[in-house]
């Protein structure tokens, strides 16, 4: 997910250098953070069996906009929907239109608000009807690396332990991790530094300090890693036609730990 440029802050460009906020600017990310969670938490009972993606990014298009938020996906590059609906073997940015859901099916609904020019970025899985246990266990996986990641969120950790924990889980569970996409920093920008990879190696990358805000979304498959782009330019697959599952919360380091801005206020961040 990217940043829209018409509603970009103009004092905000990106460089190579991971900007640090002021204790103040938690509380902007922290309302962003909420409505995008509610949009998600509104969508899951509208998950089912014979609705089509369209009628999805509707409803939650709608919703934001009555809540005050701008969908930050909506016009970037020629990009017409409000969020990114990644059904099966479509690893991420799958664009939302006819295709109707099925018992069996999983998908990603990836969503991000912008909030008095605040962002906030989350996706979760939906399960579709009942899945089969290894889907599910692909699904299970993929939340409990993010958990795993989220761990490592403190000052004085790096972003290679983020991605070392991740990597270890998923591939002990004979899964792959996709190595084509990544997290990012986010705040006045939607799409700022550092690239936040979901592998790596304990102690490498930038250390993590007091003020930083990004996203950590992993995307798992239950085959190879590879993904390709098709012809949209947008949606990505699994080049194995495997199975793959992502889930992403925004966050933020604080003097101690981590806070996540994203979190569920329903408590459905894992609506399975």
């Amino acid at each position: 997910m990217y940043e829209t440029p018409e509603l970009a802050d103009e004092t905000f460009t990106r460089t190579s250098a991971i900007r640090l906020y002021e204790p103040g600017d938690f509380e902007g990310m922290r309302v962003a953070g909420r409505l995008v969670a509610e949009a998600l938490d509104m969508i899951t009972p509208f998950v089912v069996p014979g609705v089509t993606t369209q009628e999805i990014d509707d409803r939650i298009r709608q919703f934001t906009l009555d809540k005050g938020g701008l969908p930050a996906c909506l016009g970037y590059k020629g990009y017409m929907k409000t969020v990114c609906t990644s059904i099966n073997h479509v690893v991420c940015h799958g664009i939302p239109g006819d295709r109707v859901l099925k018992d069996g099916d999983i998908v990603n609904i990836d969503h991000t608000v912008i909030v008095d020019g605040w962002h906030g970025d989350s996706s979760r899985m939906y399960a579709v009807g009942n899945l089969a246990p290894r889907v599910k266990k692909l699904v299970d996986v993929t939340y409990e690396s993010l958990a795993l990641g989220l761990e490592q969120v403190k000052p004085g950790n790096t972003f290679g332990d983020i991605g070392f924990v991740i990597q270890r889980y998923v591939e002990a569970n004979r899964m792959s991790v996709v190595r084509d996409f990544c997290g990012h920093g986010i705040g006045r920008l939607f799409h700022d530094s550092p690239n936040v990879l979901h592998y790596g190696r304990k102690g490498e990358g930038a250390v993590l300090k007091p003020g930083m805000f990004f996203t950590i979304e992993p995307m798992v498959n239950l085959g190879k890693p590879h993904v390709k782009v098709l012809s949209d330019g947008w949606t990505a697959v699994t080049r194995d036609k495997s199975l793959s599952a992502q889930c992403e919360h925004t966050v933020g380091v604080t003097e101690d730990g981590c806070e996540i801005f994203t979190a569920s206020p329903a408590g459905l961040f894992n609506p399975n």
